[in-house]
């Protein structure tokens, strides 16, 4: 449902709140704003099927963008504000973006844009929050934007891309809806509203960047029911803890590594905060390690929820709280498509075998923009509507996923095959760990070995002592073999804004370029 419905019923109710200030989008000014902003895209000669970009730290400027976009036909295309200008200029440019909207905030990511011919056009390069060299001023031209309601109001959807953490980032289309924006619901409504009970009452605290398709879809979701979204500039574990506190969110998505970060707090500060209101915890993007499930719900309560999905949408799995108390480390059950898992050679293996994960849909659910190739590769070799985002794992008797890593990160040493996130599952509940990668490194025997990149909790010093302890604490889970073989204690570890571990990026320390990639 698009949120003009609730611009009639509630139009002061806050349909997006920004934590750190205060400010606030009511229904009425979502709905008046994007309707602006969805005539100045029209009368700029954009049409269904065109693409609009942004590029943004989180701002409620986004939710008018958004929704003009999803009024318009139009797909929306959210880019990562950390890239570079190149980078930045490489998607707009493989998405043809018709129109750019940035923040002045992240005004160096699009000092190049001037290089793009469709964008150098009056009205084509939006600025808010300041000045941009060659951008004109978004509320200028919102203000000189015709106000006439909207009649014909097609469904647009977002076009988002990889992370890019192994080659330039892709483009993820699926294909437009059928139908008005007010008549049908986008995917992540259809599915998450009912699932999750996000209604009017929901208030979803959203502590990740908008730019990534979880947070950017659940916020869409939560507007969609005419719910209040809360976001956060960034997350900050107890500032997240605060805000759940002060707006009595009953809502909210996260990665692992925030659990972490939140359970990691002194007990004390944890105290401080009521987190009562929270009704559903869902959290993505990575496998969470069991104990630290656990103690997520042994402190929120039977709140934790967890599916196993993809930008690209190939398929998802399932799993509330009590299944994962009762499977401990599954991902859960499909409920989007049918799981496969399959060897090297597209062959499917039984229960309790570790093999590629592929979703079967009735039609192929998606394609990389401009990469025919690269979406080849993402389908099974006899059968293309069964799609693989990469990862590895294997089905239960029962039918739980269960994932063992990316095949990307799996480490071949002296022929065996070593999953690290095993490893790193157990380090990171180590007292003295803060955060853990285990990756492989070169070995002129064995071809690579194990080694963990550990940053300490600051209460903790480096010390050789140090690593011995946090191997022997590995081996006292696992096999011995899936332990590190070797310690190194970092400053820090390179993650991505929404936690997603960059391990080409670790590698590239240890290994030569000519060597491994």
């Amino acid at each position: 449902m698009f949120p003009g419905v609730f611009a009639t019923s509630t139009p002061d109710k806050p349909a997006v709140i920004q934590a750190s200030t205060g400010d606030q989008l009511t229904y009425r000014q979502l709905d008046e704003n994007s309707n602006r902003l969805a005539n100045h895209l029209e009368a700029l000669g954009l049409r269904p099927g065109d693409t609009i970009a942004m590029i943004s730290h989180n701002d409620l400027h986004m939710f008018e963008v958004y929704w003009a976009a999803l009024r318009s036909g139009l797909f929306v295309t959210a880019i990562n504000h950390h890239l570079t200008a190149g980078e930045t200029n490489y998607i707009l440019t493989d998405c043809n973006a018709k129109v750019v909207f940035a923040s002045a905030s992240v005004a160096d990511a699009v000092t190049e844009t001037d290089q793009i011919p469709a964008l150098t056009e009056p009205g084509h390069r939006l600025a808010w929050g300041g000045e941009i060299p060659g951008f004109d001023s978004y509320d200028a031209a919102l203000a000189a934007a015709s106000d006439a309601p909207r009649t014909d109001q097609p469904r647009g959807t977002d076009m988002l891309y990889s992370s890019g953490t192994t080659g330039r980032p892709k483009g993820i289309k699926t294909p437009l809806p059928q139908g008005q924006v007010d008549e049908i619901p986008d995917a992540y409504t259809a599915i998450f509203a009912p699932m999750y009970g996000f209604d009017s009452d929901t208030v979803y605290l959203s502590p990740a960047p908008l730019y990534h398709a979880a947070p950017l879809r659940y916020c869409g979701t939560t507007n969609s029911v005419g719910g209040t979204v809360v976001f956060l500039d960034k997350f900050d574990p107890e500032i997240a803890l605060a805000t759940i506190d002060k707006y009595k969110a009953t809502h909210s998505q996260w990665v692992p590594t925030m659990f972490i970060r939140m359970l990691k707090l002194p007990a004390e500060v944890r105290a401080k905060y009521d987190v009562s209101s929270m009704k559903i915890a869902v959290h993505a993007a990575a496998p969470c390690p069991v104990e630290v499930k656990r103690a997520m719900i042994d402190w929120w309560g039977p709140v934790i929820y967890e599916y196993y999905a993809s930008t690209e949408a190939a398929g998802a799995t399932f799993i509330g709280p009590q299944e994962a108390l009762d499977h401990p480390g599954s991902v859960g059950k499909p409920l989007l498509g049918i799981v496969h898992i399959c060897d090297e050679d597209g062959k499917e293996l039984p229960a309790g075998q570790v093999g590629t994960v592929y979703f079967e849909r009735d039609e192929v659910p998606f394609q990389y923009h401009n990469d025919p190739e690269k979406t080849r590769k993402a389908q099974h070799p006899e059968h293309e509507n069964w799609s693989t985002t990469g990862d590895v794992g294997y089905v239960d008797d029962d039918g739980y996923l269960y994932l063992t890593d990316r095949k990307a990160f799996m480490i071949i040493s002296g022929g065996v095959n070593i999953y690290p996130q095993e490893a790193e599952n157990v380090l990171i509940n180590h007292p003295a760990v803060y955060d853990v990668a285990v990756i492989g490194v070169p070995d002129p025997e064995l071809g690579e070995v194990t080694k963990a990149c550990v940053q300490l909790d600051p209460a903790f010093s480096p010390s050789p002592e140090l690593a011995e302890e946090l191997i022997e604490f590995t081996k006292a889970s696992i096999a011995a073999y899936k332990a590190p073989r070797t310690v190194d204690f970092v400053d820090d570890l390179p993650r991505t804004p929404t936690g997603k571990l960059v391990k080409g990026e670790l590698r590239k320390r240890y290994w030569p370029a000519e060597t491994k990639a």
